[in-house]
């Protein structure tokens, strides 16, 4: 596959006429002209500019360069490579696909049909139809994430849970944050949530995953005594299913000695149609004692029938609910029957978005065990975690 971002000089060629259609590009900056060789003469035809798309017709149709692209001045371009056009083709509505095979169709009927002396370039004309831009928009994005995780730039953060029985910080949540250069911090919900659209989540996840396996491990030499904070991290169903990811989760562990119960996988998003499927993964990562927690419960796809089909040692309540639980009647009986709810089958219940102790006080009375929020503190580094500094809070209550 072509590198993920390619820098170019003014006059520099991005690609030749003849050459194999292995990536399309998003122009991120300058200006690239589009020329082609007839009867000896060379025809420049059109420039393309920020934010436009080149070549993504010949890697649909598998088809050479039909025309040459150089930089008109110095140009930043992002790769989008064959796979990231099938895999958005085959999960767009049946109309599109219908609609898109039916335009591919016609224009390579209507090429065969010119004389042979006319020459068409397949490669992009400037487009003078209004866009909204917001196509390209996702494109870069999801380019720019690919080339975070290859460069690891992406950070992991480690938010306190605390327990409320023990009053003492006893493991943290791994959390994903991303700064992309000009833009600043990235919303994890834009960036997971086009992660799940595409294969990408499955990297980000084993990204995340290495770190906090690796910062387990060093925990475990730095506190040889304990005890051990846990770390939970999320996965959405599709990652927990994808082939083999159950036993890399197990082998990692193994390999890391960590002891039972110090990662915990947080089960995110997802309509879980094979419950089956996903039943036999969660009971083997948990044989070799890794214990799951039903995350954000309440909102989303995080319903009954999940409580109902799976096994988990927790459950997290939605800081939708916990925030409000002083001024809406409404949302304080959620937090009440929720949390009897997950007694009553056997789990622990954590809180999120806990802000102040009078919430924290109302979750003893209750008997929920975990609180997590800005009260018992923000998302740091390893390195405060490692040192202790983020687990330095006192009693509460």
């Amino acid at each position: 596959m072509a590198a993920i971002r390619r820098e170019l000089f003014h006059g520099e060629v991005l690609f030749r006429q003849g050459d194999p259609s292995d990536c399309a590009w998003l122009i991120e900056s300058g200006v690239i002209e589009l020329a082609f060789e007839h009867a000896g003469e060379r025809i420049a035809y059109g420039e393309l500019g920020p934010g436009e798309l080149l070549g993504e017709l010949g890697v649909l149709e598998g088809t050479p360069r039909s025309a040459s692209a150089i930089a008109r001045g110095e140009t930043v371009l992002l790769s989008i490579d064959h796979d990231q056009f099938l895999e958005r083709l085959d999960k767009a509505d049946p109309i599109v696909r219908a609609l898109v095979g039916g335009l591919r169709r016609r224009t390579r009927s209507l090429l065969a049909a010119l004389p042979d002396d006319v020459v068409v370039p397949a490669e992009d004309l400037p487009r003078d139809d209004a866009d909204d831009g917001s196509g390209t928009d996702k494109i870069r994005l999801e380019a720019q994430l690919r080339e975070a995780l290859s460069e690891e730039v992406l950070r992991v953060r480690y938010q306190p849970i605390y327990d409320i029985r023990d009053q003492r910080v006893s493991g943290y949540e791994a959390l994903v944050r991303w700064d992309l250069p000009g833009r600043g911090a990235v919303s994890p919900v834009e960036f997971i949530k086009l992660a799940e659209e595409t294969s990408l989540i499955v990297p980000v996840g084993e990204y995340v995953l290495d770190r906090v396996i690796a910062l387990l491990s060093d925990l475990c030499q730095a506190l040889p005594q304990g005890p051990l904070p846990s770390i939970a991290v999320n996965l959405s169903a599709r990652q927990l299913v994808e082939p083999g990811m159950a036993r890399q989760i197990v082998s990692r562990i193994d390999r890391a000695g960590l002891p039972p119960g110090a990662l915990k996988l947080e089960v995110t998003e997802s309509r879980m149609l094979d419950y089956g499927h996903v039943a036999s993964v969660m009971a083997h990562c948990r044989q070799h004692g890794v214990p799951f927690a039903l995350d954000d419960f309440g909102t989303g796809y995080s319903n009954l029938t999940h409580l109902h089909k799976l096994d988990f040692e927790l459950v997290k309540v939605d800081q939708a609910f916990s925030r409000h639980m002083f001024d809406s009647p409404k949302a304080m009986a959620i937090v009440d029957a929720i949390v009897a709810m997950a007694h009553g089958i056997g789990a622990e219940v954590v809180v999120e978005g806990v802000e102040t102790t009078s919430e924290l006080r109302r979750l003893r009375e209750l008997g929920v065990r975990y609180a997590q929020g800005y009260l018992i503190g923000q998302a740091q580094g390893a390195e405060a975690v490692l040192s202790g500094e983020a687990a330095r809070i006192g009693a509460l209550l």
